[in-house]
């Protein structure tokens, strides 16, 4: 899967400063994420790096320092996706859900990987590393911010709607994904497996993953699902089909 055009929208729930019913453009939600005071007409889309983690994972607890420190860097979305395929091993993860151990799966082909593996990063659907390697994550994404191509406007119509504009459409059409995310640090006190005994802080915990339609490059409208849960952000992604991500 490759992230082609991703544009961004952060809500919490209950109201916070882009939690609103009236339209909000793509472009100005990214200048509040990055706060910074350019025109935004200039703003570029966040990076989107997707790491793919288990509780019950040894390599994810050493690493786990180096993925909560992505989640504070300016021009970065960290989204943290809890997988269940290690829960055998004696400790069944709290924020694993199938979905997201099947969206990893997606990837495979993409970024020719013969399968999955943790602690994983994804950044914008293209380029992938381990966690466990900080120098390479780190010049990964110093080369996804340089390359940050314009995104499609997205505008939520109130609580249950969002549009999403015209744009160059992937080859193959391209994905809306709606993605909630838990902002508040959330520390699991792991009591089996390979981690026993240690606390782990984990950070943008995934709390839900929709596909909410197709889009082939010209303006669209989907309906929004409900959150699961208060004190969620909301993003909103346009994918290609193949699931890369180019933002």
């Amino acid at each position: 899967m490759s992230l082609i055009a991703h544009t961004l929208l952060r809500r919490a729930k209950p109201a916070s400063p882009l939690y609103c019913a009236r339209m909000i453009r793509a472009a100005f939600a990214a200048l509040c994420l990055l706060a910074t005071p350019v025109a935004a007409a200039a703003a570029k889309p966040p990076v989107i790096v997707e790491v793919y983690t288990a509780q019950g994972c040894a390599a994810c607890a050493e690493a786990n320092a180096f993925v909560n420190e992505l989640a504070d860097r300016p021009g970065v979305v960290t989204l943290t996706f809890a997988v269940d395929y290690w829960d055998y091993l004696g400790w069944a993860d709290t924020f694993a859900q199938p979905e997201f151990a099947e969206r990893q799966r997606a990837y495979l082909n993409q970024l020719s990987l013969r399968e999955p593996y943790t602690p994983q990063i994804v950044i914008n659907g293209a380029l992938e590393t381990s966690a466990a390697e900080a120098d390479k994550a780190e010049a990964l994404l110093d080369e996804a911010l340089r390359s940050r191509p314009p995104a499609p406007d997205i505008q939520f119509i109130g609580p249950r709607r969002v549009d999403v504009g015209s744009g160059p459409a992937p080859r193959g059409g391209g994905e809306v994904w709606l993605v909630r995310y838990d902002p508040r640090p959330r520390e699991v006190q792991v009591r089996k497996g390979e981690n026993k005994g240690q606390t782990l802080e984990q950070r943008n915990v995934v709390r839900q993953i929709v596909r909410l339609g197709a889009w082939r490059g010209r303006p669209t409208a989907y309906a929004v699902p409900e959150a699961p849960e208060d004190g969620l952000q909301t993003l909103v992604i346009v994918q290609a089909a193949d699931h890369r991500v180019d933002a």
